[in-house]
């Protein structure tokens, strides 16, 4: 199985911590030359210093805030002065929760454009480069809520079911080109994010973090959270070579929880 990475050159958005930096560092295992991005130029920096570099690559970081779409682009456009980008990690952090009756119409709009309108951005930027190298992979992560709404999310809920229409459109528009888009969907993994949600619920509701926990770990047939390097596993594949017929899927990494095909 052909998982090398070699020559390859990978984006991965939201990278200082968690999903992303487990991603990154896993690309960086495959061979690929790994930018990460995400705000803070400190957190990049100690992640880019950290990545595997065995084959003699050059890592990268850009610290720009996503949500400012031009100065996403500006930021990007300049990295790709040294070099098309062939795989890309979309990954941006969700909305807050909330019912979705409750929630501010600008919330919406908000959410729209920190993710839709943000990531046809990047795409545009990066397809030239993709298909002149005839070797493209586009990762969305997004969330098990594609499947079966999460309850209590409802802006997360709706914006990641946009973003996953999205990929399965481009998916059969791209792959002519080599180029393929999926989706990996984390369940509960175990990440800050994750300790901060727990942390929120137990003071909402009165129960210990432990409580909590147990009772998250309960719903999961395999009764245990995920690691962030398990779902990045699923990530280095489907950027690998030998993922090339793998295309416009929505691939679950939850251990089971989603409660649907």
């Amino acid at each position: 199985m052909n998982l090398d990475l070699s020559g390859k050159r990978a984006l991965v958005c939201g990278a200082s911590q968690g999903l992303g930096e487990a991603c990154a560092r896993q690309l960086a295992q495959q061979g690929a030359e790994v930018i990460v991005l995400a705000r803070t130029a400190e957190k990049l920096d100690r992640v880019r210093q950290n990545l595997p570099a065995e084959q003699g690559q050059t890592h990268g970081y850009i610290a720009v805030d996503a949500s400012d779409t031009p100065a996403l682009a500006a930021a990007v456009r300049a990295e790709l002065e040294n070099g098309p980008l062939h795989i890309w990690v979309n990954n941006t952090g969700g909305p807050a929760p909330g019912p979705a009756s409750a929630a501010a119409p600008e919330a919406y709009a908000n959410a729209f454009g920190q993710h839709l309108i943000a990531a046809q951005t990047l795409l545009q930027l990066l397809l030239p480069g993709m298909r002149a190298a005839g070797y493209g992979r586009i990762l969305n992560v997004l969330s098990t809520s594609v499947k079966a709404p999460i309850p209590n999310l409802g802006v997360s809920n709706s914006i990641r079911a946009a973003m996953a229409n999205w990929a399965k459109t481009l998916a059969g528009e791209l792959a002519v080109d080599g180029i393929t888009v999926n989706n990996v969907l984390p369940g509960l993994t175990q990440t800050a994010r994750l300790d901060s949600l727990m942390a929120h619920i137990a003071d909402t509701s009165g129960r210990s973090v432990e409580q909590v926990a147990e009772g998250m770990r309960a719903g999961i047939p395999v009764r245990r959270f995920g690691e962030p390097e398990e779902f990045a596993n699923a990530v280095g594949f489907l950027a690998s070579p030998a993922a090339a017929f793998i295309n416009g899927i929505n691939l679950p990494v939850d251990g089971g929880s989603t409660g649907s095909l």
